[in-house]
């Protein structure tokens, strides 16, 4: 009996001198946490869609906390959420334009030729492994099966006639579609941009033509009617300056092949409007 009672007392000394122990060791060895980042933290929308360029909400707060990121860095939760952290960190905030992805494809089933018939894994990232760089007969182009629209997670993204288009009003330009897009056709553009260049392709005209009715034939007519010098054709492609643009719409009046368009709202179907 005196054995036992010896030993429930070794246990419960050793109990004790352990709690102790950890107990020291928990207040020397404790992480402080900033406040300032907690409340940050507590502001973002919890997306952690990479949006920022960190690794999710908890890295952006860190960041923002640290001084190392702007108050606006997040593009999910816009202007409202910039002025909580904003007052937060005790700073002004800085305006910062809107942006929104763009499709730079209007290769549409109707207009783009197939080389062949596809029928493995309905992804671009797996198609564009695919002899010639995938079915279509522009290598250049969108491939259709919609990788970008899987990993949006805003419903911004949608499949219309064989290429993918951005409803600008659901976009947060978070990046998630240009980084997935594996022939990098999809770019973040100025909300206030209206005219766009729905092509990146680098062939020659001729060559364009063979395989997409839609493509920029590099004519340079577009250069020719702005009268801001917004617009230069570099590679047989036209590039839009949208610091320079204002949006005047001659290029696109120009434009022989149409591949200059203006944002615009389409119906998809009777449940489906998107603006673009």
């Amino acid at each position: 009996m005196g054995e036992i009672i010896i030993a429930t007392a070794v246990l419960g000394v050793t109990a004790l001198i352990i709690g102790i122990l950890l107990g020291v060791a928990g207040e020397k060895l404790q992480v402080e946490v900033d406040e300032k980042e907690l409340k940050v933290r507590e502001l973002l929308p919890g997306n952690n869609c990479g949006g920022c360029g960190y690794p999710g909400c908890d890295g952006l707060a860190t960041a923002i906390a640290s001084g190392s990121a702007k108050v606006n860095s997040c593009p999910v939760g816009g202007i409202n959420v910039a002025n909580k952290i904003s007052e937060v960190m005790g700073v002004k905030l800085e305006e910062k334009e809107k942006q929104v992805a763009f499709v730079k494809c209007g290769g549409t089933c109707e207009k783009s030729k197939k080389k062949y018939n596809y029928y493995g894994i309905q992804d671009c990232r797996k198609a564009v492994i695919a002899p010639g760089g995938g079915d279509k007969a522009c290598s250049y182009g969108c491939l259709g099966y919609g990788s970008c629209v899987n990993e949006c997670l805003f419903d911004a993204i949608h499949i219309v006639d064989g290429i993918v288009v951005v409803d600008k009003e659901k976009c947060v330009a978070c990046g998630k579609c240009v980084s997935t897009c594996p022939n990098n056709i999809i770019e973040l553009i100025p909300d206030t941009a209206e005219y766009r260049v729905q092509c990146i392709s680098n062939d020659k005209g001729k060559d364009v033509k063979m395989v997409c009715d839609a493509g920029c034939i590099g004519c340079k007519l577009c250069t020719k009617v702005c009268a801001s010098n917004a617009i230069t054709v570099e590679n047989n492609l036209a590039k839009i300056d949208y610091n320079k643009c204002i949006n005047c719409g001659k290029c696109a009046e120009k434009c022989p092949v149409k591949i200059i368009r203006k944002s615009d709202t389409i119906i998809i179907n009777e449940y489906l409007t998107i603006s673009i």
